[in-house]
């Protein structure tokens, strides 16, 4: 692959996981009785390239049980 496709990529995925996190620690913080851990879904998708790839996983917040 070629260098300009490798920063592409990379200030992309910089973009995805710094607002992401941003919008879940919004939604925990302005959230109420947020439970101890919150199951969250990313999914990624690209008509262009008929991608859709999904990941799962918890995030443990250290609210109530």
């Amino acid at each position: 692959m070629s260098e300009d496709f490798n920063m592409s990529m990379r200030k992309f995925l910089k973009q995805v996981g710094v607002t992401s996190q941003q919008q879940i620690e919004a939604a925990i913080r302005d959230g109420s009785d947020v439970p101890a851990n919150v199951h969250v879904r990313m999914v990624l998708t690209s008509e262009d390239i008929e991608l859709n790839h999904v990941v799962e996983g918890t995030i443990r917040t250290g609210g109530a049980e």
